[in-house]
């Protein structure tokens, strides 16, 4: 998949394009996702994703707190996964936001990305303040030469999930739930660093995981079992998110745990798959008792992990 963050540099081939921040790639937006690289293919044109960055509320709404599912770094691999021809990276920001329906059409769609045909939602807005609808994108596509297809309503509803709904699942430890709807396991990527080794000494030595990026969503506070692909080998454990309440902690980190793992992987990033959730952080009566809870944590996870189907 190419990536463009200048849309002046993409190729002179025609295009069907689709248009949205998706965040989360969730399986509505792999249904009209799996409709444009099809079409494409059919077609003869290359399949064009116009996302934006930051998300507009971001930009629009300078109080806005919205977290995001995806990193751009991961939305920019999820998508590649599923087979799209060119992802475009545009910088939103309040001059482009100004940018007039029309302008919007001619100027980037038709002039920059060579759109014959473009997949939209009955229920997308753009331009200016969000004034144009799709009936306008309509009377665009007959005045620049390109044809629109409209994603109905009812296509739409099919699928009854949102990244508001996902987030919301993810904020409240929901990890399965939101991993349904995402079709895929939620992901976070962060680098490894040294953390105060508090884990070692009860048997279980952790890798501290920095998540880089302000903007990501990070679930409820709790234990859950995670995996990880490290030099090509999936590699499984559990992590907490949390402050360590039993010894005192107060900073929220994110430690993960790797079983049968001893390589050294500090300063290295790493993407964490999140599988199925634990149990909420708990406050122990002694060091001692949160080992012993321990190891039930990682039992209940062996367990877990060896009724997988893993190919």
């Amino acid at each position: 998949m190419k990536t463009k963050r200048s849309l002046n540099t993409l190729p002179n081939n025609q295009t069907v394009v689709t248009i949205g921040t998706f965040d989360g790639v969730h399986i509505g937006h792999q249904k009209i996702i799996k409709r444009l690289i099809n079409t494409g293919k059919t077609e003869g044109l290359q399949s064009v994703i116009l996302t934006f960055f930051p998300h507009p509320r971001m930009v629009l709404q300078k109080d806005s707190n919205i977290k995001l599912i995806n990193t751009i770094n991961e939305r920019h691999d999820i998508l590649a996964d599923l087979g799209l021809d060119c992802l475009v990276i545009k910088k939103f920001t309040q001059e482009f936001s100004r940018l007039s329906a029309e302008n919007f059409v001619k100027n980037i769609l038709v002039d920059e990305l060579n759109a014959k045909k473009v997949i939209i939602g009955y229920d997308h807005r753009f331009g200016r303040n969000r004034n144009a609808d799709i009936n306008d994108l309509k009377a665009f596509g007959e005045t620049y030469g390109f044809e629109v297809e409209e994603i109905s309503a009812q296509d739409i509803n099919d699928v009854a999930v949102s990244s508001t709904k996902i987030r919301q699942a993810i904020i409240e430890g929901d990890i399965q739930k939101a991993n349904a709807y995402l079709g895929y396991h939620f992901i976070l990527t962060g680098k490894v660093t040294k953390g105060k080794g508090l884990g070692k000494p009860l048997g279980f030595p952790t890798a501290n995981i920095e998540i880089e990026d302000e903007y990501k969503i990070i679930p409820k506070q709790g234990s859950y079992i995670v995996s990880s692909v490290i030099e090509d080998v999936i590699v499984f454990g559990m992590m907490n998110i949390g402050v360590n309440p039993t010894v005192n902690g107060s900073k929220q980190t994110i430690e993960i745990h790797f079983f049968n793992f001893d390589k050294d992987i500090y300063d290295e990033t790493i993407k964490i798959d999140l599988l199925h959730r634990i149990r909420d952080e708990e406050k122990f009566e002694s060091v001692e008792a949160l080992k012993v809870q321990l190891v039930k944590d990682k039992n209940m996870a062996l367990e877990y992990i060896s009724n997988l189907n893993i190919e």
